[in-house]
């Protein structure tokens, strides 16, 4: 297994256990990674780019405190997107590419 397939298969496990928890506390009603962990592309500076899709829209510090969990959860930066924000040029390409958890 690469250094990539196993990068990307810790942050999907790490995630997956909290996720009963997050739905819980946040409201999510999807959660997803995309970007260079699922290209296979990151490096020791990459980010964890996250997909995210609220029951209800949270408030500004709850996404925040969200963001910082998962950050805490999988070890490294998270960008949290919300599924309702992407633009439709980047959009698609974010939808075909993001693994949900």
């Amino acid at each position: 297994m690469s250094t990539q397939a196993r990068s990307i298969g810790r942050v999907l496990t790490r995630v997956r256990r909290h996720l009963p928890e997050l739905r819980e506390r946040y409201q999510v009603k999807s959660l997803g990674v995309f970007g260079s962990y699922v290209r296979g592309t990151q490096n020791r500076r990459s980010d964890i780019d996250v997909l995210v899709e609220f029951h209800q829209a949270p408030t500004l510090f709850e996404f925040v405190r969200l963001q910082t969990q998962l950050s805490r959860i999988t070890g490294a930066k998270v960008d949290l997107v919300m599924k309702s924000a992407l633009k439709p040029a980047i959009g698609r390409r974010v939808l075909e590419e993001v693994l949900y958890l």
